[in-house]
């Protein structure tokens, strides 16, 4: 059982370390930027030598102290690969970090002849690895690239932004949805955060009564969960017939006869940069482009950057305004103007 108990306390040291550091990037405690250093990847390399090393040496002597070698290098090495990751990413660690931890109970159902861990553990390893890859080819990435690892070092951007940012009130907001034909919501991780996704019911209800044709556009890596945002619309009794997955209503087409985007608590999964700028970190990455709407209405809770610490053009846009606030009671706000 030397190999199992190995690759048991080695995929679990991982699988913390990274788990935490991911934790500390979403709850904004440390920057979302990627981590880098001089020397970063002959470190990395050095440390999965040393890893795979130490297992051979396990093997043939079973040794406590090589061990604990393998777990603290193990550790470091979760921490710096979560570690040069992007916060717009983080979806994606998080679905790899479970199913790492998957494998790690696969590996501790064989040290421990348990046939129910090693089961669970290899559905649990599987589901996230399966999950991490559809995530991946969603964002026109691949795992190599998302964890770094392939990817070509930049050196630090910066983007010249043209034009004002414009702050509106609810009550202009609540008169714009009133008058328009068609309407599109993003919601983000801000509706997660704010609870505010029953009384966005309430007004897709009250716009659909009087004849407007509501629908909602979800990304696939918004939220912290890939499918949360799915589920929080679903609890709230939203339609299911009115929520669209980005690639059913991305083409400029479906754009053309949008009155407004209204975007809740999204930013990083609809900015322009990723389609206008080549040399930004997040280029490539497909977005919801609420930009081509006639009107688009952001709701944020302040104008911070996103977990990707990037601007956004679309806030500065002619046809953008900014609704700042807590975004549960700002659409209670538009509610109420909607009554």
């Amino acid at each position: 059982y030397s190999i199992s108990t190995y690759l048991a306390a080695s995929i679990g040291a991982l699988t913390v370390t990274g788990s935490l550091l991911a934790f500390a990037k979403l709850q904004g405690l440390m920057s979302g930027k990627s981590l880098s250093f001089p020397g970063q990847r002959p470190l990395l390399a050095l440390l999965a030598l040393s890893l795979v090393g130490g297992m051979w040496r396990y093997i043939g002597t079973s040794a406590i102290n090589v061990l604990y070698f393998g777990t603290a290098v193990s550790a470091v090495l979760g921490w710096i690969v979560a570690g040069q990751v992007g916060g717009a990413d983080m979806p994606v660690v998080i679905t790899l970090l479970n199913s790492a931890s998957g494998w790690a109970l696969t590996a501790e159902g064989f040290v421990l002849s348990n046939t129910l861990l090693t089961v669970v553990g290899a559905l649990i390893g599987s589901s996230g690895a399966i999950l991490s890859a559809m995530m991946c080819t969603a964002m026109n990435r691949t795992l190599l690239d998302v964890l770094g690892i392939m990817r070509k070092p930049a050196g630090a951007f910066s983007c010249t932004i043209d034009g004002e940012c414009k702050v509106t009130e609810p009550d202009s907001v609540g008169m714009l949805l009133q008058q328009a034909k068609k309407v599109v919501i993003v919601p983000g991780y801000g509706i997660a955060v704010s609870k505010g996704q029953y009384v966005l019911a309430e007004i897709i209800e009250a716009l659909t009564k009087q004849g407007t044709d509501v629908r909602v556009a979800i990304h696939p890596v918004a939220g912290r969960m890939p499918g949360q945002l799915n589920v929080l619309l679903a609890e709230a009794g939203i339609p299911y017939d009115k929520v669209f997955e980005m690639d059913e209503l991305n083409e400029p087409g479906d754009w053309k006869d949008v009155d407004v985007a209204l975007v809740v608590g999204a930013n990083d999964t609809v900015n322009s940069l990723a389609e206008d700028d080549p040399a930004s970190p997040i280029a490539g990455m497909p977005v919801i482009r609420v930009w081509k709407a006639k009107k688009c209405i952001v709701m944020k809770r302040s104008m911070g950057v996103g977990y990707a610490a990037l601007e956004n053009p679309v806030f500065y846009n002619d046809n953008t305004d900014m609704l700042l606030g807590d975004a549960k009671v700002r659409l209670e706000d538009v509610r109420d103007r909607l009554r």
